[in-house]
């Protein structure tokens, strides 16, 4: 169901749409999650850091596929609002294909790249061929992630965050399932959870292309759409290469601190490839809730409803700060059980250490939820430049002290680095969000 996100009262909207955008991002991130579970319970440490070191090479991967998901849904998102539903039909086809062309690049890549990615962070030997087979795999997948993140962003611009979500939730109950029947049935260890990710993953992505052609065929127009339009193109590259960018860069960036880290040997690595995947659901999910206040200010921006920007930045922010609350009580009371959720044994250096990562960054979610709502606004309303300042600011800091606090410190000044570039980053970004073309709009009564 598509629905008009330039109506309504501003945090009632919000919840709905942002809500099962939240619960999506809950469900994809199992995927990851699933995969590091079941290897560290049924396989060993060594198989954890494999799959945590490998996730880090993904995630370049997946900033490509989120900017494309971004591109396409911020422009959708305005034509939606602005009623052009030709031109929203050409930018979503115009999406599909450049990002077929994209995915094919980088799946060259992938094949040609992997090993000497691994290598470049130092991956250690006893993991090297795990971390290697599960990129392999992963990269002939990479289809599957690609066009399902463009679908979703075309079912978030429509206003409707409800389908991809039964999708995910699906494919990823699915995924544990495979996981374990692939791992403990067929003994095919890192290769099992890899390969349950691709088969999931594949299923959820071809249901959600056919509910997307049929979604929009079922909006009639008096003039066939053109299937695919070089200015829309420009159009979309706007949003998606400066979003692309900025998460290619937190990827390198985070490459760059695992391979830090990866000097502190396999348990160290184990630790952190646990307390991080706790980590990246949070953050991921109020990445997420950003995503869907991206497409509240794009509609109400190509509404020229400036006035409910601003009242969606406080709804934003009020709604990211509920959810961190019982996340926050919960990695600092539960912390040693969830990252045991993945180790054999509830003591010792590799679960220690992803229990002091939690402790010291899971409280500054506070800070760095209100930087995900801020973001969430300037992509929506297509101020790239100063979101990408923003991101930058908070990556080369967090990367920079990274290094440095390691040589005092150790791998407890690695996580030292992530409050102090969250905090900054928030304040920049919520400076920029403030000098926005909003800040002089006049509040207004909602129907």
């Amino acid at each position: 169901m598509n629905k008009d996100l330039t109506v309504g009262e501003p945090e009632s909207v919000l919840w709905r749409f942002c809500l099962p955008l939240f619960g999506s991002i809950i469900f994809q991130q199992l995927y990851n999650i699933a995969d590091s579970f079941v290897v560290g319970k049924f396989v060993g440490e060594n198989a954890l850091a494999a799959v945590g070191n490998s996730y880090e090479i993904t995630l370049i991967f997946i900033a490509f596929a989120f900017g494309c998901n971004i591109g396409c849904s911020v422009i959708t998102s305005r034509l939606f609002g602005t009623r052009s539903y030709g031109e929203m039909k050409t930018a979503v086809y115009t999406s599909l294909i450049a990002t077929g062309v994209l995915c094919a690049g980088l799946m060259l890549f992938g094949i040609l790249g992997c090993d000497w990615l691994l290598r470049l962070i130092n991956t250690p030997p006893e993991v090297m061929q795990d971390s290697k087979l599960y990129l392999d795999i992963y990269v002939w997948g990479l289809p599957f992630l690609f066009f399902y993140n463009v679908c979703t962003g075309i079912f978030s611009a429509m206003g409707d965050s409800r389908t991809p979500f039964y999708f995910l939730a699906a494919s990823s109950i699915a995924n544990i399932g495979v996981d374990v029947l692939f791992v403990k049935a067929f003994d095919m260890e890192v290769a099992g959870v890899a390969w349950a990710t691709f088969l999931c993953q594949g299923i959820s992505c071809v249901l959600a292309l056919v509910f997307v052609w049929k979604r929009l065929a079922g909006i009639r127009l008096e003039e066939k759409a053109a299937v695919f339009s070089w200015p829309m193109l420009g159009r979309i590259a706007v949003i998606a290469v400066p979003s692309i960018l900025q998460q290619s860069f937190v990827s390198v960036g985070n490459i760059v601190i695992q391979g830090i880290i990866n000097g502190f040997g396999p348990s160290v690595m184990a630790g952190y490839s646990a307390a991080v995947k706790l980590n990246n659901l949070v953050i991921t999910s109020m990445t997420t809730v950003g995503n869907g206040i991206s497409n509240f200010t794009a509609q109400n921006f190509g509404a020229r409803k400036l006035y409910r920007v601003k009242q969606g930045f406080k709804a934003g922010r009020r709604m990211v700060w509920t959810l961190c609350v019982p996340l926050v009580l919960l990695y600092w009371i539960a912390g040693r059980y969830l990252v045991y959720l993945f180790m054999k044994d509830i003591t010792g250096d590799a679960v220690d250490t992803g229990v002091l990562f939690l402790r010291i960054v899971s409280p500054f979610y506070f800070v760095v939820s209100v930087k995900m709502v801020a973001d969430g606004v300037l992509r929506g309303a297509g101020i790239m430049g100063s979101f990408m300042i923003s991101t930058f600011t908070d990556l080369i800091l967090r990367v920079g002290l990274a290094m440095a606090l390691s040589v005092p410190l150790e791998s407890t000044g690695i996580w030292c680095a992530w409050p102090i570039g969250w905090a900054i980053g928030m304040a920049l970004s919520v400076g920029f969000y403030r000098r926005g073309p909003w800040r002089n709009a006049e509040e207004a009564v909602q129907p």
